[in-house]
């Protein structure tokens, strides 16, 4: 399996692809990363350096892995925080691109805006743009509860809201949905949930809530599951094995007391997942 994995990068720490790239390859998967920022850090330490990388830079970095010859090859377009307007016509593009030359390839999009805690974190075009034409080119999408609210302006709370907010945003393009950091009100206290919806059903898995922020985890569980599904077709599959790993990981960096993930410490945890949590059929 070959991705093409389009998002931030930085040098201390694990966000985009720092985050995404090793758990890929760790399990096997060829990645062509590219980066469209290159910080030394991420922005919620409130201070970084580095460039933003402009979006006709990050589009002649894919034209000239095209002119490698290699996006037949490429299985998925993988897309992450977007910090900026133009950098969504240049995935778009490359999405479009890798298609004519792989019929087979598909476009995995993160919708990262914000989460219920903190609100939207995005410049203000952003969420519109992943709603009205990013999220309609996917075919997978990975949003937390909070941003398939958004996504189809609605409230999903309960299992049963949360998966008609799913049935709309698959009717805006994707066929996949997995949603993160789902927190029903009738669940029991200390855990959380994450749902994958497909045209062969619905699939929900519960865990412990590890009491922390960690900025990249969803970078992590979005690869992961991207590239199970991609491999074996199998929802509940990719499921049980993203959520075992993320948990590990999760619980393995609360542990250390460090701020940042504990990438490599972890990575048996991507190559041998527990697969310790049940995943339930809910549809």
């Amino acid at each position: 399996m070959k991705i093409l994995s389009i998002q931030s990068a930085v040098a201390f720490g694990h966000v985009g692809n720092s985050a995404a790239v090793f758990p890929l390859q760790r399990i096997g998967v060829e990645v062509l990363p590219v980066y469209t920022v290159n910080f030394s850090n991420h922005t919620g330490y409130g201070a970084w350096r580095g460039p933003l990388i402009s979006p006709d830079d990050v589009r002649d970095v894919i034209l000239g892995i095209e002119e490698r010859g290699v996006f037949g090859q490429i299985d998925v377009v993988l897309s992450g925080y977007q910090g900026g307007e133009g950098i969504a016509d240049v995935i778009l593009d490359a999405v479009a691109r890798v298609k004519a030359a792989n019929s087979g390839a598909v476009y995995a999009c993160d919708p990262v805006m914000g989460n219920a805690k903190s609100g939207c974190f995005v410049a203000p075009a952003i969420p519109v743009l992943l709603r009205d034409r990013v999220v309609p080119a996917a075919d997978i999408i990975t949003p937390n509860q909070f941003e398939l609210g958004f996504l189809t302006e609605t409230d999903p709370a309960d299992l049963e809201s949360t998966l008609a907010s799913v049935d709309l945003a698959r009717a805006m393009g994707p066929s996949t949905v997995l949603v993160t950091s789902v927190e029903r009100p009738d669940r029991p206290e200390g855990t959380i949930e994450m749902l994958a919806v497909t045209d062969d059903g619905a699939w929900l898995v519960q865990t412990p809530h590890i009491p922390m922020k960690a900025n990249g985890s969803g970078d992590v569980t979005a690869a992961l599951f991207t590239a199970h599904f991609g491999r074996s077709g199998d929802a509940a599959d990719a499921l049980a094995r993203t959520t075992s790993s993320v948990f590990d990981l999760l619980e393995r960096t609360h542990a250390s007391g460090e701020r940042e993930l504990q990438l490599v410490e972890s990575q048996e945890a991507y190559a041998h997942p527990r697969l310790q949590f049940e995943v339930q059929q809910v549809r």
